[in-house]
């Protein structure tokens, strides 16, 4: 395989309220269809929002664009995807099409980074950089962000080209298991 997968960001149409929904049906599929090589990483474009109502501030999540999803796919061809990735995407229940598809089975146009700088920004993420970490299964890693944060998790797998470990997690003494994006944990743990 190649050291370096060329990938762009594409916005796929869906129903609008259905957004979640076609993401889970899109990451199922890119799993049982083997298309982890091809999809990548698959994001509802929503922020939290602080409300006040009656008096109190609620933390809610808002989608800043209904009906739409966007899809991290590999590019091997002139910045376009693969037939196969294609096909996969476009045949997901509740996919409508894509945004900038030409329609009449054209394959569209994918987000120019400037784009996709803005959405993650919008999102509070970051375009991720490539964290080297050295890691193996079984180690304990503490988690410096996310839900867990200030947790320890034990490892049980790694994904190197996604930059994401799975771990357990021990909460309210159940081991609950959780995927981690590379950045968010810390192999140095503090001996006491």
């Amino acid at each position: 395989m190649s050291e370096e997968i060329e990938k762009s960001w594409f916005v796929v149409h869906t129903y609008s309220g259905y957004e979640h929904k076609v993401k889970a049906n899109l990451e199922s599929r890119t799993q049982t269809m083997g298309m982890s090589e091809q999809i990548f990483r698959i994001l509802v474009p929503e922020q939290e929002v602080t409300t006040i109502q009656d008096g109190e501030a609620k933390q809610t999540v808002e989608n800043d664009f209904p009906g739409y999803v966007l899809v991290e796919m590999a590019t091997p061809h002139e910045d376009n995807m693969t037939d196969e990735a294609w096909y996969v995407v476009r045949n997901t229940p509740g996919v409508t099409g894509f945004l900038g598809s030409h329609g009449a089975g054209s394959k569209p146009n994918s987000l120019l980074p400037e784009e996709v700088d803005l959405l993650m920004k919008r999102m509070g993420m970051v375009t991720r950089e490539k964290v080297d970490l050295d890691v193996t299964v079984g180690q304990t890693v503490k988690i410096i962000s996310g839900p867990f944060s200030g947790m320890e998790g034990i490892v049980t797998s790694i994904d190197h080209e996604k930059q994401t470990l799975e771990a357990t997690v021990a909460v309210f003494g159940r081991e609950t298991p959780t995927e981690l994006d590379f950045a968010d944990v810390d192999t140095t743990l503090d001996s006491l």
